[in-house]
């Protein structure tokens, strides 16, 4: 039966809006988390969007079609369309249908060419696809393009190990997601417990890092132990990952995006769990030591002397009997040059994001190659909490001089990019806001390294570039760590994986072309909790291709619920 005042109101195009102010508006977002995805959160209505992966992560979950129907039914303010629970229940039925498991569990060994790396590793070099209905299975075998991978056996089809993430992907993409129940296996014991410290210098668990790993662990709950957490930048994913590690005690490989960000996750073990120092390996360009637990770049992972050549240091590592897998940012994951760091999907694995947003729309391969979405909390719930700083965004607006815009007017549409991206008159901006906001934390970030260049002299700043040396670039975030620096002018390294608690003003002066996951990144650089409000300045040409990239990240922003103003600049 519908309350009068129920907090969702559920529409015919599968999205539900959510009535902030309503009775049981907190327990009606609980329960609607676990099976749509929230779009936007403004101040008054909540948007979520039930997806067919949305749906499929629920199933994963070990939700079944009728408690969806239900949790809708209960919460709905009106009635609920009378096709949506046929969509819902006819979604979800595709779950399952397809099943992964080792070769051997039903049927013969395939007559595939064996993984001799799996086979040392004590895994099933093989895989067994099975199908539960007989007309899915004439689907398939007719389907020329899962030719390559997929071979009749008995039971269903045969497959290499190597070829498994890349297959999940493939009947994705055909609308059939794939339930993987082969070969997770435990891994080496390794104990390790968390320090909370007492006074000033301790720290504990908060509520929804607990929930967090609680989720993710699982118990014995179908499909635990795999997936992916999405929590703000600033609010401690890291500790979530460790308390995963504490929770398991197995040895673990942790995949993160940099050096930096490696050498970040050691420091964070050492403060805030009891391991030995030697017990930490670093595997990276630079040290290769694999310990019980070591982390390693995506890069080192996937480097091979050619394209054609095989990728030695993954094959290194994934003889390892490793019991978990944490990929930090793991959005990056499903690029082309990734994939291959989802053949360790063998053992437990957990994915940390500040979003799953992507502008190529792959967000399902995640879901393939690592598990479903099992924990997300709202920006805003969090900054409500005091648990990230709360964040003012301004858009500023600025002319180009005449000259600057005779020469965009006649240019090709990607100089265009750049002419505006580097406007001269950005600069006197950028100098204003650095002394307005003298004292505080600041970071200026760009895309374009002469335009850094130029900043970085402007300000008499340090520069952080890919080019920066290793060594140097720690230095440096140090400094500004300790308050010894106070501008950082830093291009998209930053993006990712860097923790600067003390920044509270981001000045944007270029970026890529709109990207609502750079923004999100770029933001999560001012939000870590602190005593003063952040800000967070976007510098746009006027009259130019960078107020289309705007909007569409302004939409974004507004979205997760943040204010947002706009306002021009005139001399």
């Amino acid at each position: 039966m519908n309350e009068p005042m129920g907090p969702m109101i559920v529409q015919s195009d599968l999205s539900v809006l959510l009535d902030v102010h309503a009775p049981r508006f907190e327990e009606a977002r609980e329960v609607l988390g676990a099976f749509a995805l929230l779009e936007k959160s403004p101040e008054h209505l909540h948007t979520y969007r039930i997806t067919p992966l949305s749906l499929w992560n629920a199933s994963a979950a070990g939700l079944a079609p009728d408690d969806v129907v239900a949790s809708l039914i209960e919460y709905s303010r009106y009635d609920v369309p009378r096709d949506i629970p046929f969509i819902v229940k006819d979604t979800m039925s595709r779950f399952g249908a397809l099943v992964l498991r080792d070769a051997g569990k039903e049927g013969p060994e395939p007559s595939l060419p064996s993984d001799s790396a799996a086979a040392q590793d004590g895994i099933a070099p093989q895989l067994l696809l099975v199908c539960r209905d007989g007309d899915l299975e004439r689907r398939i075998r007719s389907d020329k393009g899962l030719g390559k991978w997929l071979s009749p056996s008995k039971g269903g089809f045969s497959l290499r190990l190597v070829d498994r993430g890349t297959v999940k992907i493939e009947l994705l993409k055909r609308g059939w997601p794939v339930r993987d129940e082969a070969s997770l296996r435990e891994g080496k014991p390794f104990p390790l417990s968390l320090k909370f410290g007492d006074g000033e210098s301790g720290w504990k668990m908060r509520p929804y890092q607990t929930e967090a790993v609680t989720t993710f662990v699982g118990g014995n709950r179908p499909g635990s132990g795999y997936g992916v957490i999405v929590l703000p930048c600033g609010s401690g994913k890291t500790i979530v990952g460790m308390a995963a590690m504490a929770a398991l005690g197995q040895t673990t490989l942790i995949i993160t995006t940099n050096i930096a960000a490696v050498h970040q996750w050691r420091d964070e073990l050492l403060d805030k769990t009891d391991i030995d120092p030697e017990m930490i390996g670093e595997y990276t360009g630079a040290v290769k030591k694999i310990k019980p637990i070591t982390i390693a770049t995506y890069q080192i992972l996937t480097w091979r002397p050619d394209k054609n050549a095989d990728f030695p240091h993954f094959g290194i590592l994934r003889r390892e009997q490793w019991g978990l897998i944490v990929c930090d940012e793991v959005h990056l994951l499903p690029a082309p040059v990734f994939r291959v760091v989802a053949e360790l999907q063998a053992v437990r694995r957990l994915g940390l994001t500040a979003t799953l947003v992507r502008e190529d729309g792959r967000e399902e391969d995640v879901f393939c190659l690592i598990g479903p979405k099992r924990y997300d909390v709202p920006w805003k719930e969090l900054e409500k909490k005091g648990f990230i700083a709360e964040a003012w965004c301004k858009e500023i607006r600025i002319p180009m001089d005449d000259g600057t815009r005779l020469s965009y007017a006649v240019a090709a549409q990607r100089a265009k990019i750049r002419i505006a991206a580097e406007n001269r008159m950005k600069e006197v901006v950028v100098r204003s806001l650095a002394e307005h906001h003298a004292g505080e934390g600041i970071l200026v970030i760009g895309q374009y390294i002469e335009q850094l260049k130029r900043y970085a002299a402007m300000l008499d700043a340090p520069l952080i570039t890919g080019a920066t040396p290793e060594a140097e670039r720690e230095a440096l975030y140090g400094a500004f760590r300790a308050g010894e620096v106070r501008l950082l002018v830093v291009s998209k390294v930053a993006n990712f994986a860097i923790d600067l608690p003390d920044a509270s003003v981001a000045i944007q002066i270029s970026g890529s072309f709109g990207s609502r996951q750079e923004e999100a990144q770029r933001l999560g650089r001012i939000l870590r909790p602190k005593q003063q409000n952040s800000f967070f300045y976007s510098l746009v040409s006027r009259y130019s291709v960078e107020e289309e990239f705007a909007d569409n990240r302004r939409r974004f922003l507004i979205e997760q619920g943040y204010r947002y103003a706009i306002e021009t600049w005139d001399e």
